[in-house]
């Protein structure tokens, strides 16, 4: 490695993108390429960067097996960086096997960390924990230190574990002050800030309040009869009735606890349910057999009763009955909270992120688009969706995301 490598991979280990490229912007050798990418990476021209890195593997030679394997690993935190999340990851797992076979511990760990967090980005929490538990820690530069544990701080973020996250950015911030690089000292306080920030609201006897991400934890833990309206689901302490797939139980189930301790009117439960602003003798059958199924599911944890005028929940063992639901309501909250993490989404990898297909997720873009609370940017495969950050809601790391029943 020539002097002008070295230290132009020196600058880039120390987030300094504009020193590197004063040393190697007038080179097309392979190295160079790469290390121009991934400085064009850090200044934020994506496009530019994954363009660079993959000529640098195909300049690398057929013997450059660590080479090539780095540059695909460079390729994939790009990726990751536009929130590309359909990139190959049998390519990622081959490079850091290629990595581990030639004693490049530190990029085979730092392989295994974009796995991990491309794994944490779609929810797939379990998933997550087995890669990062894969990682060489002895071998982890401070810098991927950082990273590793913020990536620990998601998980336990969207596991109500909010104890865990605070311990988990404690050694991050700790790591942030050995790597000396601002951009992750400043992701490290920007998740401290989501810790403060409500990742809920709670509706309860006719009052709403934020809940912070410790109140949420308390609340799930506590004696209360939960509808939980960011997963869709009641719960009374370790006994849960999903409800996820039956959206007018679900309607009916949270109108009611919006009411308790008193009843619900059937006229409300009417509009709640089926939008019926005037309801005829069909509705009201519908409400009985809707109204018999939710009594049903709700054996376990609470009654559903016939009143005067309407109906009442009364839990069995909780001592109030209360409704979670996200801090902003709206039709397309979901997609807002994923767009609300400042990065630039594709309509590909929200779908993968929301479980949801891909033409849903561009009718809500759309519709966030014409109302200006989404933009888009780019055209065809390269186009990216964005949308100011919100005040006082959480960013994808919280509740939009599907969390365990336990």
């Amino acid at each position: 490695m020539d002097s002008l490598i070295a230290a132009a991979a020196q600058a880039l280990a120390t987030g300094d993108p504009l020193g590197a490229l004063n040393k190697v912007s007038l080179r097309d050798d392979a190295p160079a390429l790469a290390l121009r990418g991934i400085a064009m990476a850090q200044l934020g021209d994506l496009e530019r960067a994954r363009m660079l890195v993959r000529r640098a593997a195909r300049t690398f030679g057929p013997r450059e097996a660590v080479a090539r394997a780095r540059c695909v690993v460079a390729e994939a935190e790009i990726a990751l960086a536009s929130r590309d999340l359909v990139w190959p990851t049998k390519a990622l797992a081959a490079a850091s096997a290629t990595l581990d076979a030639h004693g490049d511990r530190a990029n085979a760990a730092h392989a295994r960390y974009l796995e991990a967090r491309r794994l944490l980005l779609i929810g797939r929490l379990d998933e997550a924990e087995r890669k990062l538990a894969q990682l060489d820690l002895s071998a982890v530069t401070p810098a991927l230190r950082v990273l590793y544990e913020l990536a620990v701080a998601g998980i336990s973020m969207r596991r109500l574990r909010a104890g865990a996250a605070r311990a988990a950015l404690a050694r991050a911030e700790e790591a942030a002050r050995w790597a000396r690089i601002p951009t992750l000292a400043a992701e490290v306080d920007h998740a401290l800030a989501i810790l403060d920030t409500p990742a809920a609201r709670l509706l309860a006897r006719g009052e709403e309040r934020p809940l912070l991400l410790e109140d949420v934890e308390a609340l799930l833990a506590s004696k209360a009869l939960v509808i939980d309206a960011c997963r869709n689901l009641v719960r009374a302490r370790n006994a849960i009735v999903p409800l996820a797939r039956r959206p007018v139980l679900f309607a009916l189930a949270r109108t009611l606890g919006e009411a308790w301790p008193g009843d619900a009117a059937r006229d409300l439960l009417l509009v709640r349910a089926f939008g019926a602003k005037h309801a005829d003798e069909s509705h009201r059958a519908r409400l009985r057999v809707e109204i018999g199924r939710l009594r049903r599911l709700l054996r376990p944890v609470a009654r559903v009763s016939a009143t005067k005028r309407g109906f009442v929940l009364s839990p069995h063992r909780a001592r109030e009955a209360v409704v979670l639901t996200r801090p902003v309501e709206e039709e397309h909250a979901a997609v807002l909270a994923l767009l609300a993490d400042g990065e630039a989404w594709s309509s590909a990898a929200l779908a993968l992120a929301l479980g949801r297909s891909q033409r849903t997720v561009q009718r809500a873009l759309d519709t966030l688009a014409a109302s200006g609370k989404a933009q888009a940017f780019g055209r065809g495969r390269a186009r990216r969706w964005t949308t100011p950050q919100l005040p006082g809601f959480t960013t994808t790391l919280l509740l939009p995301a599907p969390l365990p029943g336990g």
